[in-house]
């Protein structure tokens, strides 16, 4: 007799900021989503990853390791937007392809208050004509602020694009260059 699949639990929470409310979401091994909930595609990725985790969502009954981790995402997040946080210590569940996860892994490398191009972190992962896929890679980040995605600005010194929007992406790099 085949065993049922085990459902990965999903502590699902709300957290308020200075850009808008964000929602976070961790299991036991660390946070699998963070993003704005006004996001375009905010249900899009909201379902892959609860799918790709074969999870269940919950907003209640957390177990201590959940609580810790989340209570860790709703501190350092606070203290990143007061501008005291340039480094996240939370355990990162990335839930992509290959290419993605390298493509994230590189933006963890991007020091607070800098940006780079999408060619350079192309270039970075050793992929120098995948520019666009790069692109792509960075607007399918499921972790927001915490994979620094708004750290990668176009060519030409524009801002590119950033999923919560662009508004969302100047306050932001507004915020690491004045501290």
């Amino acid at each position: 007799m085949e065993r049922p699949i085990k459902k990965e639990i999903i502590y699902k929470k709300t957290i308020p900021t200075p850009l808008g409310e964000m929602i976070a979401c961790t299991t036991k091994k660390g946070l699998c989503f963070l993003d704005f909930s006004d996001r375009k595609d905010f249900t899009k990725l909201f379902h892959k990853m609860q799918e790709t985790l074969n999870g269940i969502i919950t907003e209640k009954d957390i177990e201590k390791e959940e609580k810790e981790i989340m209570d860790s995402v709703e501190s350092e997040l606070k203290e990143y937007y007061l501008g005291k946080r340039k480094e996240f210590t939370i355990p990162l569940i990335l839930i992509g392809t290959d290419f993605q996860k390298k493509v994230w892994k590189e933006l963890l490398q991007i020091p607070y208050g800098k940006t780079i191009s999408y060619l350079q972190e192309a270039n970075n992962i050793n992929q120098p004509k995948a520019f666009r896929a790069v692109a792509n890679a960075n607007g399918k980040n499921k972790i927001s602020i915490i994979i620094p995605c708004h750290r990668v600005i176009a060519n030409n010194g524009t801002l590119g694009g950033y999923g919560g929007g662009l508004d969302k992406k100047q306050f932001l790099l507004n915020l690491e260059s004045s501290n």
